[in-house]
């Protein structure tokens, strides 16, 4: 059997004390903090740099170049970027608001007692649960100007006169966009609110039935505000998943046309791919990161200061 010191028995032991429980804590969360740091802060650290040299291609081993604010000063400077960050904040308000409404109306009805209730529960999670890029090929196909199924809908319903070119007009595609993203999103909302509302308790809304509140109190005075945590919490995240998107967009139009549906997620991606500009690539996703992260503040109020 291996002799372990004294003193280092005593240390090891001395642990296990209520005073010094918190050290043994630390000690156990450290492999995860490092590996936390080693996944995320790390190669955020790497992109912040990179965003303060001007590199057309980085490659490993060459020299770094010199600091400059170059890529931020043509960011503020270029117009491409405003009118990305104002079709970013037009689709976060317009899929946002949706999304919390389409969502809650759902999670309302689902939560019911009727005969299918499970099937219907099935159904609205259903979205969610398709990969991202199947569901675009096939709002795709639904978004045809030839053949495509809300066309055909819109002509039919006397909304227009022709097949809408969806893809190919500017104010189009920008709906079409948001369409797909809110029926992609909705089903989230949906599971949080209804989780939500499981937790509220029966005898509220019975205090409420012997008061004679109506439908319509009840859900102002008891279901709102006993879902505002929630819904704070639901409403950031879909805000975030807005803000990073880019499978959607890249997909049905790849920022077109006349980059009427250029979002800052495709912006980076066009700089670093297509003009093989990392250094303003990292300079828009670094600017993105500090408005995700001011919004998700400004959001959660009080409770993001406390978080964060």
């Amino acid at each position: 059997m291996t002799h372990i010191p004294t003193r280092r028995r005593r240390r090891i032991f001395d642990l296990a004390r209520p005073s010094r429980q918190h050290i043994l804590g630390y000690i156990l969360i450290a492999p995860a903090v490092i590996m936390v740091a080693l996944i995320i802060l790390w190669p955020l650290m790497l992109a912040l740099d990179l965003s303060l040299q001007r590199v057309k291609i980085p490659r490993l081993g060459t020299a770094r170049k010199p600091f400059t604010l170059d890529n931020y000063e043509w960011l503020f400077q270029s117009t491409e970027f405003w009118m990305a960050c104002w079709i970013t904040l037009k689709l976060v308000i317009v899929v946002s608001i949706c999304c919390l409404v389409v969502g809650m109306a759902t999670a309302l009805l689902v939560n019911q007692r009727f005969r299918g209730r499970r099937l219907a529960r099935l159904g609205m999670a259903l979205p969610w649960a398709v990969p991202e890029i199947i569901a675009v090929v096939i709002f795709a196909w639904m978004f045809d100007s030839s053949f495509g199924l809300f066309g055909w809908v819109a002509v039919k319903l006397g909304i227009a006169d022709h097949m809408i070119p969806w893809v190919s007009s500017p104010a189009a595609a920008f709906w079409a966009v948001a369409i797909t993203m809110v029926w992609k999103g909705f089903p989230f909302v949906s599971i949080m609110v209804l989780a939500g509302l499981q937790s509220i308790p029966s005898d509220y809304y019975a205090a409420a039935k012997v008061d004679g509140a109506g439908a319509l109190q009840r859900f102002r005075w008891i279901t709102v505000p006993l879902l505002m945590p929630v819904l704070g919490v639901t409403m950031v995240l879909t805000t975030l998943w807005v803000f990073r998107d880019f499978s959607i967009i890249k997909v049905l139009t790849q920022g077109g046309p006349l980059r009427s549906t250029q979002t800052l997620s495709i912006m980076t991606y066009d700089q670093a791919f297509q003009y093989q500009n990392y250094g303003r690539a990292a300079a828009v996703g670094i600017v993105t990161l500090v408005i995700c992260i001011i919004a998700s503040v400004l959001m959660l109020g009080r409770r993001a200061k406390s978080i964060y």
